[in-house]
């Protein structure tokens, strides 16, 4: 009897057991489905909580899972781990250094996003009133008077109410860092200044008439002494025109016999001239005394075109071809003879160095002679014979600051303009002109270079050198611009041409210094009165 009631009693209790288990296993399935479901939506939402919406419902649903995870720690185990994997910061940013920065300047409230306004920067106040208030006066134009305008403006002045931005999408620009402290600045290479463009008058400054000046391509009747006296020849009369008080002086004449007067130039004092005349003799003047010192006879057969110094020796170019080295201290003048012309010798041009000399030519030729060669038993005189030119050479111009560059410019069936380097004798370039090259003469202040011409257009042509670009055209003259001459500071430049007119031109500008003139043996003709 004792055993069937401990029997039903624990058959009561198994099946209480039972049904306290079937009843409490249906809420937990059902809460499983549950939280699964919130599951998958909060992972979901973890991937794209970039945005500010998600990222707080991804936090809202976090925490409403671990808040529901007290009453299921299985459930909160697996969810936290799965979590971790997205939110543990330790693993994450020692593994992937620009994760961190990325985490770092998403949760910066220094950075926005551009297409987000920074609201505590806007004037919600301020915008209203622009909006309501400030258009009534605007809109009702009547109701306003000039007293209640001056009134609303000194208002807006002290409130600070003259503002126009309204919206404020960024924050002010950080402060530039400096990559070089201001203190090493001063060790920093300073850059050039640029220096200005120089002005090119187009016009000559000044005029003066040449009546009877020679239509001659192959004379050379103009020249500027040191002393910045202008020497030119008119017909059988040499005029000098000081430059400094602009006073002008015949110093000679000569006969019809003997004359014109084919070719001048000053010696390096400025003080003596050499006159070379039609009947091949050649006269040497003292301009400060007004008389003649002597007479250069006998070495030439012909007319002399041209003439050059080089310190006490004159070296003479003339019709026959031939070209005379002269010193002028000793009676007998020829101490050298240079043969390779066979025609008219119409350009000469020593260095500024003295050893080498250029001579042009009738016959088109260009010859470079060295006093070394030609005082040696070399079988030639000349150190290049040049044949590039199609036409007479009679301009030519040593490069200042070069000092084996020479330009040569040919006549009327050449047109070029021609660049040696008379060490090697090589042509460096050539230019055509278009015209008929009479003149050459270079800027002793920038490299540049300036060039006569004769028909068509009769002009004076700056070039920039080396490029050879066309700077400036002077126009004036109505005939072929025969001669050229600089002045002794190398600013202006006078021109001769057959239109019988002088003309002045300021085309290579002012120096920057001024450079002393040349002292070496400066009188040349110390000794000429032991000549008889």
């Amino acid at each position: 009897m004792q055993k069937n009631i401990c029997s039903r009693k624990a058959h009561r209790t198994v099946s209480n057991a039972l049904k306290d288990q079937q009843r409490s296993r249906n809420p937990s399935i059902i809460s499983i489905v549950l939280f699964s479901v919130t599951f998958f939506i909060w992972v979901f939402f973890g991937f794209i909580s970039s945005g500010l919406v998600f990222c707080r419902l991804h936090s809202l649903l976090s925490s409403i899972i671990r808040s529901a995870g007290a009453f299921f720690p299985f459930f909160f185990l697996f969810i936290t781990m799965d979590a971790g994997s997205f939110n543990s910061p330790s693993k994450s940013q020692s593994r992937n250094p620009l994760q961190e920065q990325l985490l770092q300047r998403r949760n910066s409230r220094e950075n926005f996003d551009r297409f987000i306004p920074n609201r505590s920067a806007m004037d919600f106040d301020f915008a209203h009133y622009m909006l309501t208030e400030g258009r009534k006066g605007k809109e009702n134009p009547l109701a306003s008077s000039p007293a209640k305008e001056a009134y609303q403006k000194q208002l807006a002045e002290v409130f600070n109410m003259n503002r126009t931005r309204i919206l404020a999408f960024k924050n002010k620009p950080p402060t530039p860092v400096e990559l070089v402290p201001h203190e090493m600045s001063s060790f920093l290479p300073q850059s050039k200044p640029i220096k200005p463009r120089r002005h090119i008058p187009q016009s000559s400054e000044k005029t003066l008439d040449a009546p009877d000046i020679l239509d001659d391509f192959y004379l050379n009747l103009l020249d500027w002494g040191s002393s910045n006296v202008l020497s030119i020849a008119l017909g059988n009369t040499l005029y000098l025109w000081d430059a400094t008080d602009g006073s002008t002086t015949e110093l000679m004449t000569i006969d019809d016999e003997n004359g014109p007067i084919t070719s001048v130039r000053w010696a390096p004092d400025g003080r003596h001239i050499a006159i070379g005349l039609n009947n091949a003799d050649v006269q040497l003047w003292d301009t400060v005394a007004n008389r003649k010192l002597r007479t250069l006879q006998g070495g030439h057969r012909a007319r002399v075109g041209s003439l050059d110094w080089n310190n006490h020796i004159l070296t003479t170019g003339a019709m026959d071809g031939l070209i005379i080295n002269n010193d002028v201290r000793v009676r007998s003048h020829i101490i050298e003879t240079y043969r390779g012309h066979h025609r008219e010798v119409c350009g000469l041009k020593w260095s500024a160095s003295g050893q080498q000399l250029a001579s042009g030519g009738n016959d088109n030729l260009l010859y470079i002679w060295d006093r070394s060669v030609a005082s040696s038993n070399s079988p030639t005189q000349w150190l290049h014979r040049l044949e590039d030119h199609t036409a007479a050479v009679k301009a030519l111009a040593w490069c200042p600051f070069q000092g084996n560059l020479l330009a040569s410019g040919g006549g009327g069936g050449d047109r070029c303009i021609k660049f040696w380097n008379t060490h090697t004798g090589a042509c460096l370039n050539s230019v055509d002109t278009g015209s008929q090259v009479c003149s050459l003469l270079w800027n002793t202040n920038e490299r540049e270079l300036l060039s006569s011409h004769g028909f068509t257009q009769n002009q004076l042509t700056l070039w920039k050198y080396p490029s050879m670009v066309k700077i400036a055209e002077l126009t004036g003259h109505t005939s072929r611009v025969l001669f050229m001459a600089q002045s002794p500071d190398g600013c202006t430049v006078a021109s001769a041409a057959a239109d019988e007119t002088l003309r002045f031109w300021n085309v290579f500008g002012n120096p920057e210094v001024a450079k002393p003139t040349s002292k070496t043996n400066s009188e040349p003709f110390s000794n000429i009165n032991r000549i008889r």
